[in-house]
């Protein structure tokens, strides 16, 4: 059975359930994920608002159907279902993950950094935070506090590229440009697509 084969038919078994128990959050939950998993964007999206009428606690949905609408280019949309799912349940700390995300791809990095602090107090290993707000505080020209929360990153997840390349950016700036260079390295090395220009620019300090 190929895996488009089984996707369907865990799609069939959950449409089943739910023919039984329409009320079931969690059975519209996961349909919604499989129909995500073949890119069926509509489907999964009424999956999900079907998951949050039956189950209104059910923060995750709210944040699935944040990436669809990021998915979508529609920031201020993803932003808005982020903040219904940390309504939802305050304590839960990937939508604000999410939020200091959009924020900086909104230009506003001020913005974005009380979301990420959020999101670390509940989850001191939340790596993809520690490397936003890393992000943010380059955006705002803090460049030590940047590469603070860039080795806090790696200290968790030793391969994970953005963070290598935040540091190349920060040690770029601060004219360190053999650690620029080295960082740089790494994150091209565990797949990090670097920036053209700024590759040129560094790989002349060599």
């Amino acid at each position: 059975m190929t895996e488009t084969d089984k996707t369907e038919a865990y799609i069939q078994k959950k449409k089943e359930l739910l023919a039984q128990n329409a009320d079931c959050g969690n059975s519209h939950y996961n349909l919604g994920v499989a129909y995500l998993s073949q890119r069926k964007w509509q489907e999964a999206e009424d999956e999900f608002f079907a998951a949050v009428e039956s189950s209104p606690s059910l923060a995750e949905a709210y944040v699935q159907l944040g990436g669809i609408r990021m998915h979508q280019g529609d920031l201020e949309g993803c932003l808005f279902f982020n903040k219904k799912a940390t309504e939802t349940r305050p304590k839960f700390p990937i939508p604000y993950g999410n939020i200091g995300f959009v924020y900086l791809q909104l230009g506003e990095p001020e913005k974005a950094l009380e979301p990420l602090l959020q999101a670390l107090s509940l989850q001191p290993k939340f790596v993809q935070a520690h490397t936003t707000l890393a992000s943010a505080y380059f955006a705002l020209e803090q460049h030590d506090k940047c590469i603070d929360h860039c080795e806090r990153a790696l200290k968790i997840e030793p391969k994970f590229a953005p963070a290598y390349n935040n540091l190349a950016l920060c040690y770029h700036e601060q004219g360190k440009h053999k650690l620029a260079l080295e960082n740089m390295d790494k994150a091209i090395q565990f797949g990090f697509e670097v920036n053209s220009d700024f590759q040129k620019m560094l790989e002349a300090h060599r």
